[in-house]
């Protein structure tokens, strides 16, 4: 077997592993695999070492390894300034906490300012969290706000 120097496949298959093992570590309840499944679709923080390295854990003592995302103290690092990033990061970090567990957030800020994309990322989340993954949200591409009131008619 050809061994590979880590590059944009090497990397791609450790971030797929580690979403196989955060989905893993969530499946026993659905809000929480809703959220989990959120942070891996947005892609964003699972490519920051300094997220992962230091919010992530992995059981590896089974079979299928499980991660696990420590949320209480990812969010006390974003709001401590110790995860710089855009606001649309911080609104899809704080969304997906709040979807996995018991922290309030407060949705006119959150979703406001976030693209078609996430806000369709957003919305499957709440689905899954439902109970109702089966129905599609297709995300749209932006549309100039000029063009807007002409699809409306």
């Amino acid at each position: 077997m050809t061994d590979h120097t880590a590059g944009p496949a090497g990397d791609y298959w450790i971030r797929h592993d580690l979403a196989c093992a955060l989905s893993l570590g969530a499946c026993e309840l659905t809000y929480l695999q809703a959220g989990v499944e959120l942070l891996i679709d947005h892609e964003y923080w699972l490519r920051r070492a300094d997220f992962t390295d230091a919010f992530i854990t992995i059981d590896d003592s089974v079979a299928s390894a499980r991660a696990f995302i420590d949320w209480q103290e990812a969010i006390a690092a974003l709001t401590a300034g110790r995860l710089p990033c855009n606001g649309g990061e911080r609104r899809m970090l704080l969304i997906a906490r709040s979807i996995a567990g018991a922290i309030p957030v407060d949705l006119s800020d959150a979703l406001t300012g976030l693209d078609r994309t996430n806000i369709a990322l957003v919305a499957a989340a709440v689905l899954r969290a439902a109970g109702l993954q089966d129905q599609v949200i297709e995300p749209q591409p932006d549309i100039p706000s000029h063009h807007r009131g002409a699809q409306q008619r």
